[in-house]
């Protein structure tokens, strides 16, 4: 029986998304179909050397591509793993993954998709942009194993068939009923011989099995003859010297694996002889996939042994923090059926997946001085994600701080690495200086900037959230201790020495303030732990540090946001001895009159200022009108 069912939601607006849309370049549908086929003959390969007892012949794998010039039809066919009912259903009825919505918003962004029609690819959705070509798809299959097929036929008008069928060959084939108006444009004619075999040249040459093309032609008794051609040359092209392979072979093998529209931002070709032979082809992008950041996405490391394809998202050959890398690593004297488990703790893996990240965090760092505009694209992308590795991969931490980049008072313009600022440093500075905070324009107007602003000395602006947590682990770079300029005690005068009446001068300071201070410290004590006088405000009259080894206000919020529970940490206020308002406070104390009120608006303010949370913004509102009212 037939049944009739909705594509979910999200692929009915994907649908028509292709069906209305006009693309600059539609060839894309047929290297999607080819990729998936070239998926599902690995697949097969894989399970039937997991399954000895599997049902599938495996001697001649192959995709085979036929054209019906007449009924104006395509089809791919593989005699791969093939769909169950409830594979086809999920797979192809719905997009039974995280980034449609992504997808959906991307492809308006440009203008409902023109011009950007391989970001089908990027999304793993490319069996939809069939219906760019066709006004119906019919999909045929039967998995290995099973005895019964599936039939699925949709015109890509929100609905679908789908039935049961017998007598179907294992595998999977996809017809592409095409539109009738592209056979009057001979560039989109998909039934002609000379534009499968440059579709497959472009972008399928270096698939692993061989892809047939059926032809006829006219025998010298003038009776029609089919042929069989394989199209593709099958060269597994990480296995090939460099010196033999084309940059635009890099190119269009990066597409394939990545389903990017760009080209790679950067290749890194390589071969290891010896105890442990293998080769590997990896890629930078140039651009971030859009789940880079999410839990579930996805790794970008294929593991091969002896050009047998062996599994995706290979967790074991590249750390988390780099799980942006796109490419393959091919195994000489590995099982082929070993487990990721296996893996995991396969020593000879762990050093493949040492050297992969040494020759990775080595390229980018070449890219700096051989070609700084890629680099700056690299870090704009992947900065953020390459600086968890100073949390998860301390072997490498040196070599991935040479990597960081950063804004910085030096340049409002331009970012700096941490060489070029400890090449920067005034004589006598021995701690490198940073600020964290959500944006630069308030770290640029935090009051702890003042004193560093007024000396001259360089501070580094840090706004990325991985950034509270690293800066807190990493102690030191270059032997050159990284100090927050919002914590523990500053003295930017360090070094200098200082004349007996300088120092006579600070003596008489902290016992003139010594009561005021006192008295702020009792009156605040459920808001802080101590009160000082400061020694990193000119202007403003009051600022909130930490303590030296005390946990951020921001990192606590973090903390908290992932469901762990953490002491609130009280934090310390300085007090700006030469400010109008201190000055004022210190003779009404020392009168005996009680400022508590004014007190308490000094460390708001402080609180705010450096874009803190008032506890009751209610009371303080209330208490600076107050004060406003009594003034005019």
């Amino acid at each position: 029986m037939s049944e009739t069912l909705e594509f979910q939601a999200e692929a009915r607006q994907l649908l028509q998304l292709m069906v209305h849309s006009i693309y600059s370049n539609k060839d894309v549908f047929l290297r999607e179909l080819i990729s998936n086929a070239s998926d599902a003959l690995d697949k097969l390969r894989i399970a039937s050397l997991v399954d000895k007892d599997l049902d599938a012949d495996t001697t001649d794998l192959h995709i085979a591509l036929e054209t019906d010039r007449s009924a104006r039809t395509l089809s791919v066919r593989d005699n791969g793993i093939g769909m169950s009912r409830e594979d086809v259903v999920g797979l192809i009825g719905t997009i039974a993954r995280s980034g449609t919505a992504e997808l959906l918003r991307k492809l308006k962004e440009t203008q409902d998709g023109t011009g950007s029609p391989e970001l089908i690819g990027q999304f793993g959705v490319g069996f939809y942009a069939t219906f760019m070509v066709a006004d119906k798809v019919t999909l045929t299959t039967r998995r290995a194993g099973e005895s019964t097929g599936t039939r699925w036929e949709s015109a890509g008008e929100g609905t679908y068939t789908i039935e049961e069928v017998e007598g179907l060959p294992p595998g999977t084939t996809v017809t592409v009923h095409l539109k009738p108006e592209d056979a009057e444009d001979k560039l989109f004619d998909y039934t002609a011989e000379w534009k499968i075999r440059e579709i497959v040249k472009r972008y399928s040459d270096f698939i692993s099995w061989p892809i047939r093309l059926t032809t006829e032609r006219v025998g010298e008794d003038e009776a029609v003859v089919s042929e069989i051609q394989t199209l593709n040359s099958m060269k597994a092209l990480w296995a090939r010297p460099r010196a033999e392979v084309d940059e635009a072979e890099y190119v269009e093998f990066y597409k394939h694996i990545s389903h990017d529209w760009a080209e790679p931002l950067e290749t890194v070709h390589m071969r290891a002889e010896g105890t442990f032979e293998y080769e590997a082809l990896l890629f930078l992008p140039t651009h971030a996939p859009f789940d880079l950041h999410m839990r579930d996405g996805r790794r970008g490391v294929q593991l091969y042994v002896k050009r047998v394809f062996i599994m995706d998202d290979c967790e074991a050959l590249m750390p988390h923090y780099l799980r942006f890398v796109k490419g393959v690593v091919d195994a000489h004297d590995l099982s082929l059926n070993i487990s990721r488990e296996i893996l995991q703790q396969d020593r000879q893996i762990q050093s493949v997946r040492r050297k992969l990240v040494k020759k990775i965090l080595t390229t980018v760092r070449d890219l700096m001085t051989a070609a700084p505009e890629k680099y700056t694209t690299f870090w704009t992308e992947f900065g953020r994600a390459v600086k968890e590795g100073l949390l998860e991969d301390p072997d490498n931490r040196e070599l991935i701080l040479d990597l960081v980049s950063a804004a910085s008072t030096h340049d409002a313009d331009a970012p700096t690495t941490l060489r070029a600022y400890v090449e920067r440093m005034k004589d006598g500075q021995k701690d490198i200086y940073y600020m964290t905070g959500d944006s630069r324009s308030m770290i640029e107007n935090s009051p702890h900037m003042e004193a560093f602003r007024s000396k001259g000395f360089e501070v580094l602006i840090l706004t990325d959230p991985i950034d509270e947590v690293w800066v807190d682990q990493v102690m030191q770079y270059d032997g050159k201790p990284l100090q927050s300029i919002a914590k523990g005690q500053v003295d930017l005068d360090a070094g200098a020495e200082k004349s007996e009446a300088e120092k006579q001068e600070e003596e008489t300071q902290r016992e003139h303030f010594g009561p005021l201070l006192g008295w702020l410290g009792e009156t605040l004590a459920d808001q802080v732990k101590e009160v000082r006088l400061s020694a990193r405000l000119t202007t403003s009259p009051a600022c909130i540090v930490g303590d030296t080894m005390d946990m951020t206000p921001t990192l606590e919020k973090m903390y908290r946001a992932m469901g762990q529970e953490v002491p609130h940490v009280k934090r310390i206020l300085e007090i700006n001895p030469e400010h109008p308002l201190v000055l004022r406070l210190q003779a009404a104390q020392a009168a005996g009159k009680d400022e508590t009120e004014v007190a308490e608006l000094l460390y708001g303010t402080a609180l705010l200022a450096e874009g803190g949370e008032l506890a009751d913004p209610a009371r303080f509102a209330r208490l600076l009108a107050d004060r406003l009212a009594t003034t005019l």
